[in-house]
């Protein structure tokens, strides 16, 4: 059974979850280490793990008595599709977009900062 979007997006909603996804694109991790840097109860990260398992976003295997958790990287699939029905226009370069401007608002300036005998010519 593949997970809802709404089930997924819920779980990337948090914050501690998005960074328990970009923990796991390193390398699988063992849940102990996944609630390290986190400063919260070994059952409130369990929690975050279960939600993300829910949504398809990880999967989590016991090996020996050590519960480890898994980035699932297929698992933004239908997410991202249905997120690039919006991305009908190309993302806007600012760099690029600023030099355009700096280019065609000196442009305008020089007209205005000329003589009138300079337009006419």
């Amino acid at each position: 059974m593949q997970p809802s979007l709404d089930a997924i997006f819920a779980a990337l909603s948090d914050p501690t979850r998005r960074q328990i996804l970009s923990m796991l694109l390193e390398d699988d991790m063992a849940v102990t280490d996944v609630a390290h840097p986190f400063e919260m109860s070994l059952a409130a990260i369990s929690k975050h793990l279960t939600i993300l398992t829910r949504a398809g976003l990880i999967s989590q295997e016991k090996r020996g008595r050590v519960k480890w958790c898994k980035l699932e990287p297929d698992a933004l699939r239908d997410a991202s599709v249905w997120m690039q029905g919006f991305g009908q226009f190309e993302p806007v370069n600012l760099d690029a977009f600023e030099r355009f401007l700096e280019i065609e608002l000196g442009e305008e300036r020089e007209l205005q900062e000329s003589s009138p005998a300079d337009r006419i010519a």
